[in-house]
């Protein structure tokens, strides 16, 4: 079963109005899927991010050469070649040969990958809070309100972007609106020091309802997340941007961290993906994806927490949250798979069970001009 045509589908959105993390603003979201074809006429679909003019002319001048003739069942080796090109790139190759390995079996991807645990998986309503404008506290407060109204009842905002006692104001705000009606997770994307992070100590303590807090330092800082995990009354999560299983390790030894969040585009493929959620049920730790960036990647994070055994005996704490992104971004509709009350209910077909909008694909093709 040779891979024998490789379609790409790069899709570009100009927000009309930008928002952003202490890393800086959006103002365009992007999407490049992949579709590969084989010669028994089973495909399978995959999903890349990277800045579109690089990874486009990447991908048509190596990986699709180097892919069309292999054969499709040779998903590890395949993957493993295409990493030290572009890791990103293997990744979204990686999602698109397990589809096909799921469709010759005639299984859905839980059941490739031994059945499912769990046929529903709790999401949490992600948000990008900044804003140019001098209102973006009220802004962020009306999309938090209404993700609420929705059904979501956890949360994800940022801080980290403003001084602290911005930041804390925002906070401040956001709880006396939730009336403890959500839990809510803190995401500082690495922009902290440790001093900086014991300024939000006394705030911890008087609110009850914190998930986590999001990377509040740089990764690296092993020694600095095991102090805050010390001194801390909120667990600290982290690890989006870590590329494999052994990259968490040293948090893991070290006992640093309580939530581990890899991302399923950032990893060693969905193989290299799913050992990171086995070390972590073996240090008997957490693990809430990173799913920020693409439809179809959290998707596969969906079916990777589906068939993870639960971390927990607490009834109703038997496996964690993945990552929703509710901000503006059509191409989170790319798959029609909907929460409702906050949960996803796991799909069943075969394959990923869920057919792409291919009016979409055609709507939001990029046509290949500079954008920034």
């Amino acid at each position: 079963m040779q891979i024998e045509r490789i379609e790409t589908y790069p899709l570009l959105y100009q927000l009309p109005r930008p928002y952003g993390d202490a890393n800086g603003y959006k103002k365009y979201r992007t999407c490049y899927l992949i579709r590969l074809v084989t010669t028994s006429g089973l495909d399978g679909w995959g999903e890349i991010i990277d800045w579109l003019p690089t990874l486009d002319k990447g991908f048509r001048e190596r990986i699709i050469p180097f892919l069309l003739g292999k054969q499709a069942t040779q998903r590890l080796h395949l993957v493993k070649t295409i990493k030290k090109w572009h890791r990103r790139a293997a990744a979204g190759v990686s999602m698109a040969l397990t589809e096909i390995a799921a469709k010759q079996a005639g299984m859905s991807i839980c059941d490739l990958w031994g059945g499912k645990l769990h046929d529903r998986i709790p999401v949490y309503a992600s948000f990008q809070s900044y804003g140019e404008e001098d209102d973006w506290q009220k802004k962020s407060l009306a999309l938090v309100e209404q993700a609420v109204a929705e059904g979501f009842c956890k949360l994800k905002v940022k801080i980290g972007g403003r001084t602290i006692k911005e930041d804390q104001q925002h906070i401040r705000s956001m709880q006396e609106m939730l009336q403890y009606q959500a839990q809510l997770a803190l995401d500082a994307n690495q922009s902290y020091d440790p001093a900086a992070v014991i300024e939000w100590e006394c705030l911890f303590r008087e609110w009850a309802n914190l998930l986590w807090l999001e990377e509040p330092l740089p990764m690296d800082r092993t020694l600095g997340y095991k102090m805050l995990r010390n001194r801390l009354p909120i667990p600290l999560a982290g690890g989006e941007n870590l590329q494999s299983a052994s990259a968490f390790v040293p948090l893991v030894r070290e006992e640093a961290i309580d939530i581990l969040q890899p991302d399923t585009m950032h990893e060693d493929g969905i193989d290299g993906y799913r050992d990171t959620l086995q070390l972590a049920r073996h240090f008997g730790l957490r693990v809430s994806p990173h799913a920020f960036d693409g439809a179809l990647s959290r998707l596969y994070a969906c079916f990777a927490q589906a068939c993870l055994p639960p971390w927990s005996k607490m009834v109703g704490e038997e496996i964690e949250p993945v990552e929703w992104d509710v901000m503006e971004n059509p191409f989170t509709k790319l798959f029609s798979f909907t929460p409702v009350q906050g949960t996803i209910t796991i799909p069943e077909g075969v394959g990923i069970g869920i057919d792409v909008d291919t009016e979409m694909l055609e709507a939001y093709r990029w046509d290949g001009s500079t954008y920034r």
